[in-house]
């Protein structure tokens, strides 16, 4: 097979089609998008492609008929009918007051009327929007079609600063608003953001607004299958390890098949090497200082179970993790269940990127500093490599030695034994090995298990009064929790670790081997 144009960065369809670009054919769901309803709200993560969709649908209402060629939805749509396409986008830029976002609002309706050829109104932002739907709509003889990108970015950008996040929210229901009184004039309307705000407080009565965020049959709307990079990719993949691209960038789910992280596997095709591309290209700060204000205990974070209501929605100034973490493409769904008619979803991290790149920059976050951080990620990794016990107890013990004293002073020393935990799973965790926390036997809970170049170590954690008192191994040994892994035949490492409060930092380390 002939490769073609990786279309990286590149959100234009016409271009990608143009250009003999590699296209992942998603028209199927645009065609049954528009046949089965009206309004549709999708919440994704950066980077994921929903741009590039919203221009598909652009281009497929607008009746470009030579783009479609050779596409699911060529032989089934009417080019002779031509629609006036609405676009609103808040990707570009940072607003940072409500002046700046109706300044913003009043350009984009501008650049609307120029574009379809309609009369300029100089009311209001709620009455200039009428008045652009109402002509646009008299002038083709069609109903207009409205898509939003990015609708949500404005409040983003200014999450920090609740008030101003607030004001950014009214400013846009002001836009969102005239949707809903607009609706004989309107054929279809699609909006589009990474979070997902109340419709109450956003979208102001919006409520024929369908949200396909976890419908089975939209969840590979945005992403590439497995079968998507077997047969549109296979020029790329010759020379790199499948199952290692599973591993690094696929298990992204929304309740259908698992997708890869796009822009992730078109870097990787061009670069030829795995690295945490998406992760690179710009994790939220205040993510990192949310996980840090709120002392999140991360082994828990790998098996979270939440309510579809928890992570379904947010509000300013009353965030959940789980929501959060979800909607930015942090945490994903790995498993459902229902109970008492209500759907409960257990979340974790879809792949090594997320799970190694997350883990490395919190703790760099907690330790104050990324080199260190690095640093004690290949100290660490090299001690392993040859079961040097002694020197990963040295490296644990400067580690904890680095943590700014502030630290304890702002934080609950009730606390600490969870985040003593924390920063030893984070350390594994960055070096993307393979975690159990919490792991689960007959007897009780085992705080973490790795399993590491053929290895298993099974680690307990206690907080003790000053110095080391032993308890940690014997409960290793009393509750037996290596039974469950003899099996396998691979040699096993008891560890046993004690913090002291006093001291704020390891004061016991000890190591049994079995054969």
């Amino acid at each position: 097979m002939l490769r073609k144009k990786l279309p990286i960065g590149i959100q234009t369809f016409r271009e990608i089609r143009e250009d003999n670009c590699y296209y992942v054919d998603k028209t199927a769901f645009a065609l049954s998008m528009i046949r089965e309803g009206k309004a549709y709200f999708l919440s994704r993560p950066r980077r994921f492609g929903k741009s590039l969709f919203l221009d598909t649908l652009a281009e497929l209402f607008a009746g470009n008929e030579p783009l479609f060629r050779g596409l699911y939805c060529h032989d089934q749509w009417d080019w002779s009918v031509k629609y006036p396409v609405i676009r609103i986008s808040f990707a570009e830029g940072v607003m940072e007051s409500r002046a700046g976002l109706d300044e913003r609002i009043h350009r984009i309706l501008t650049k609307n009327e120029r574009e379809l050829g309609v009369a300029h109104d100089e009311g209001g932002i709620p009455d200039r929007f009428i008045s652009l739907i109402e002509a646009a709509e008299a002038k083709f003889g069609q109903r207009a079609v409205i898509l939003v990108d990015e609708y949500d970015k404005p409040i983003l950008d200014n999450l920090t600063r609740a008030d101003l996040a607030i004001e950014m929210r009214n400013g846009l229901r002001n836009l969102y608003s005239v949707i809903k009184g607009q609706d004989a004039h309107i054929k279809f309307a699609f909006l589009t953001g990474v979070s997902k705000f109340s419709k109450v407080n956003i979208f102001s009565g919006l409520n024929n607004l369908a949200d396909i965020t976890l419908s089975p049959s939209f969840s590979n709307i945005c992403g590439y299958t497995e079968a998507d990079v077997n047969s549109v990719f296979a020029p790329e993949l010759e020379g790199l390890n499948k199952d290692k691209i599973r591993h690094w960038y696929n298990g992204y789910n929304w309740r259908g098949d698992a997708v890869y992280n796009p822009f992730d596997l078109l870097l990787l095709f061009r670069e030829r090497e795995f690295r945490p591309f998406w992760f690179e290209t710009g994790t939220p700060t205040f993510l990192i200082n949310i996980l840090t204000e709120r002392q999140v205990y991360l082994p828990a974070l790998l098996r979270t179970e939440a309510s579809f209501r928890l992570i379904s929605a947010f509000e300013v100034g009353d965030i959940s993790t789980e929501a959060l973490m979800f909607q930015s493409g942090y945490l994903t769904i790995v498993g459902e269940e229902e109970l008492s008619e209500e759907i409960f979803y257990t979340l974790g991290f879809p792949n090594r990127e997320v799970r190694s790149a997350l883990n490395a920059t919190l703790l760099g976050a907690w330790i104050g500093s990324e080199k260190r951080e690095g640093e004690h990620r290949m100290a660490l990794s090299r001690a392993l490599q040859k079961n040097d016990f002694v020197r990963i107890r040295e490296i644990f013990f400067s580690l904890y030695a680095s943590i700014p004293h502030d630290w304890y002073r702002k934080n609950d020393i009730d606390k600490f034994e969870g985040y003593y935990a924390s920063v030893f799973y984070a350390s594994f965790a960055a070096l993307g090995f393979d975690i159990v926390p919490e792991d689960v036997s007959n007897q009780g809970k085992l705080d973490m298990a790795v399993q590491f170049n053929g290895q298993i170590y099974l680690f307990a954690f206690k907080v003790v009064d000053d110095a080391a008192e032993g308890k940690a191994l014997a409960q290793i040994k009393e509750k037996q929790y290596a039974d469950k892994y003899r099996a396998r035949n691979q040699p096993i490492h008891l560890i046993g670790i004690e913090f002291s409060r006093q001291a704020r930092n390891v004061v016991g380390f000890e190591v049994e081997s079995l054969d």
